[in-house]
C-alpha cells in the first residue's frame, strides 16, 4: 500500500497506514451502508467504487478550495483507475454557498456533462458540500446515487453521516431538503492533517457531543487524551471517528427521519443554530455548538437533571479545545431568541430542547423559557 501524499497533507508512515481499515455500518434495511475509516482510503477509493457495481460518471462535487487541495487529484486517480468519464463540478467555497441557487447550477452542469439516472455523485468536501451534493442527487433525475467523502473532522464524525440533506434559506439553515442515504461514506482520516486549527476545533466540538449524549466513557477520553485529540494522532482520530459514527449509525437506524429519538444529535444545535445566524455564519458551527452545548447544560442544571460539576467538567473540556464557552457580547440576545422560534424542529410553536440528564444521557423537553436560554447564554 502506498503512503498517503495527496494535496497539502503530510505523509503518514507505513506503520500508520493500517490494511485493515475500521468499518462501521448503518443498518437500514435496503438502505444500509458502509462508513470506511482510516487513512490510506482516498488512494485506494477506485477499489471501493467498483464494488458498488455500473454507474455513468463518477461526477465529483466539491468546492473551490477542496478542488485545488484534492479535487483535481482524485479526478487524475478515477481516470487513471478506468473511470474516463469522471467529471469534476465544483462551487465557490463557503456556507453562502448553501442555496438553490448553487444546486440549479450543479444541476445544469450535470446536464451539460451528460448525467444520466444512472449517475453517481461524490461529495468531496466538509458539510457544506456534503448537503448539497446530498439534496442534489436526492432531486437530480428524480434522484440519483451518491457516497460521501469527507474532508473535514466535522464531516467525518458527523455530517456525511445519517442522510439529512438541504440547503439555506435567507430565514434559517437547512429549511429545503430532504433526508437520502448515501451508498457509502469514505473517512481517511490523512486528510485531516492539513487542516487549519479552526476546523480541527469544529470537529471535535461534535464528538464532545457524543459523549455528552450517549457515552461518558468517550468524554472521558477526550479529557484523559486531549493532546492526542489536537494533534491527531492517527489511532486516537480513528478511534474518535468511528466511536462518533457509532452513535450516530445507531440513533439513525432506531429514527431515519428524525420522528423523536433522533432528536438528541441536536445536543446543543438549537441554541447554536441561532447563534451561528444570528453572527451572520462568522461564529462557525462547531464554535456555535460548543455555546449551545454549555447553555442547554446550564439549564439542564439549574432543573436539577445535571450536577453543576459536570457542567464545569463540560466548561473546562471546551475551552481546553480552545473552543468558546459564550455568546459574543456584540450579538443581540433578543435576535437569538427570536431565531430559536423559527428552527425547523419547532412544532406547534414549541421549541424541543435536548437537555443533559447526566454525562452520558439525555432528556428531550419543549418548555424551556425566554428567560431560561437568556440566562443560560449569559453564564447563569
Amino acid at each position: 500500500m502506498h503512503s498517503v501524499s495527496f494535496g497539502k497533507c503530510k505523509k503518514l508512515s507505513e506503520s500508520e497506514i493500517k490494511h485493515e481499515w475500521e468499518d462501521v455500518q448503518v443498518p437500514l434495511g435496503d438502505r444500509s451502508y458502509h462508513i470506511k475509516i482510516g487513512p490510506g482510503i482516498l488512494l485506494e477509493s477506485p477499489g471501493f467504487l467498483k464494488e458498488l457495481g455500473p454507474f455513468s460518471g463518477p461526477f465529483i462535487v466539491t468546492d473551490s478550495n477542496v478542488a485545488d487541495f484534492v479535487g483535481h487529484d482524485l479526478l487524475t486517480l478515477l481516470k487513471d483507475n478506468g473511470y474516463k468519464t469522471s467529471h469534476l463540478l465544483t462551487f465557490p467555497a463557503g456556507e453562502q454557498s448553501k442555496n438553490m441557487d448553487t444546486v440549479v447550477a450543479l444541476a445544469r452542469s450535470l446536464v451539460e456533462k451528460g448525467a444520466d439516472r444512472n449517475a453517481l455523485l461524490i461529495a468531496l468536501g466538509g458539510g457544506v458540500t456534503g448537503d448539497i451534493c446530498g439534496f442534489l442527487a436526492s432531486i437530480y433525475m428524480r434522484g440519483v446515487d451518491f457516497i460521501q467523502f469527507p474532508t473535514t473532522l466535522l464531516a467525518q464524525v458527523d455530517s456525511s453521516v445519517g442522510g439529512k440533506t438541504g440547503v439555506d434559506l435567507p430565514e434559517g439553515k437547512n429549511l429545503v431538503g430532504t433526508f437520502s442515504q448515501p451508498r457509502l461514506v469514505l473517512a481517511d482520516i490523512g486528510v485531516l492533517c492539513s487542516l487549519p486549527a479552526k476546523e480541527i476545533r469544529n470537529g471535535i466540538a461534535e464528538i464532545v457531543k457524543y459523549g455528552m449524549i450517549k457515552d461518558r466513557e468517550l468524554f472521558e477520553t477526550l479529557e484523559a487524551k486531549w493532546w492526542d485529540v489536537v494533534n491527531l494522532e492517527p489511532y486516537v482520530t480513528a478511534f474518535l471517528v468511528k466511536r462518533s459514527c457509532e452513535i450516530k449509525a445507531e440513533v439513525v437506524s432506531k429514527d431515519e427521519r428524525e420522528g423523536g429519538y433522533r432528536r438528541i444529535l441536536n445536543f446543543g444545535h438549537t441554541i447554536g443554530h441561532a447563534v451561528e445566524a444570528v453572527s451572520g455564519y462568522t461564529v462557525s458551527h462547531g464554535e456555535a455548538v460548543a455555546i449551545g452545548m454549555v447553555a442547554v447544560s446550564r439549564i439542564s442544571a439549574s432543573r436539577g437533571l445535571l450536577d453543576w460539576q459536570d457542567v464545569e467538567r463540560l466548561v473546562r473540556l471546551i475551552e481546553r479545545f480552545d473552543l468558546p464557552v459564550k455568546v459574543p457580547e456584540e450579538l443581540e440576545r433578543q435576535a437569538i431568541i427570536e431565531n430559536l422560534k423559527r428552527d425547523k424542529k419547532v412544532q406547534d410553536g414549541k421549541v424541543h430542547f435536548v437537555l443533559a440528564n447526566g454525562i452520558g444521557d439525555t432528556l428531550i423537553v419543549d418548555d424551556v423559557s425566554d428567560s431560561e436560554v437568556l440566562d443560560a447564554i449569559d453564564g447563569s
